[in-house]
């Protein structure tokens, strides 16, 4: 049993379990359909002319958030059922568990990032990046996705239950979200509000991935520190799931 196969199998669990894929991109479809509507007008006097595109790329680091936290709740799913300690007892890489969950959940933001980004062109969004911007985008999208599934899949081998899961998820996916640039431009914001925005990694993500949508260009400068960013975070969640999943075989 390989990487390859431990994916395919957990792709089968999620096509098993399609309400999850609905219930995480109804959160970000609500906000790109009726915030956007309502917002819009408020924000055209900013200097705003298509809000829509402007919160895309907040929406889609919120759903990157959603189906990786979704991915977590396979490992209590499959606890009860028995099937992830079937896996633990397999003569299997302890890395190869970890990264077959992990590219799971990264398969499926891009599944959920795609139709976000379809449903948008209904809503005259429109994309000014080329073809190279566009890979650097996928990277991006790729990079964060890695880190966000090492975390929540590290998270859900340490809380108890599904219920303790979704709170403890809650309470992190929301204050990052809305402490952020995904909602408001930064140049509105002032005093330790700016600083507490500034200090959230995601705020950059979200930066680079607005500034190669909306105008289209990005400073290389940026894009190296996002990417080496993306980078130790990912390496660090990675461990941090690695060593807790070596944990379980302990006990």
């Amino acid at each position: 049993m390989n990487v390859i196969t431990l994916l395919q199998r957990n792709v089968k669990w999620r096509f098993h379990n399609k309400f999850t894929v609905v219930i995480t991109i109804l959160q970000p479809m609500l906000w790109l359909v009726l915030y956007s509507a309502v917002a819009s007008q408020a924000m055209s006097g900013i200097g705003i002319r298509n809000y829509t595109t402007f919160i895309l790329p907040g929406l889609i680091v919120l759903v990157s958030f959603g189906s990786c936290s979704s991915s977590g709740i396979m490992n209590y799913l499959m606890k009860a059922d028995g099937s992830f300690y079937r896996i633990l007892i397999a003569p299997i890489s302890r890395k190869s568990i970890v990264l077959g969950q992990v590219l799971e959940a990264v398969l499926c933001t891009f599944i959920e990032v795609g139709i976000m980004c379809i449903a948008s062109l209904f809503f005259s969004v429109k994309i000014q990046t080329n073809l190279s911007g566009i890979l650097i985008i996928i990277l991006i999208i790729f990079l964060n996705a890695m880190s966000l599934s090492s975390l929540t899949y590290a998270i859900s081998l340490v809380l108890p239950n599904e219920v303790v899961y979704e709170t403890a998820m809650n309470a992190i996916v929301l204050p990052v979200f809305f402490l952020s640039t995904a909602l408001f431009p930064e140049n509105t914001l002032t005093g330790w509000l700016k600083v507490a925005v500034n200090l959230n990694p995601f705020t950059h993500v979200i930066n680079l991935l607005r500034t190669l949508m909306i105008e289209g260009r990005v400073e290389i400068l940026q894009l190296i520190i996002v990417i080496a960013m993306l980078i130790v975070i990912g390496g660090i969640t990675f461990l941090l799931a690695l060593f807790r999943l070596k944990k379980e075989t302990s006990l």
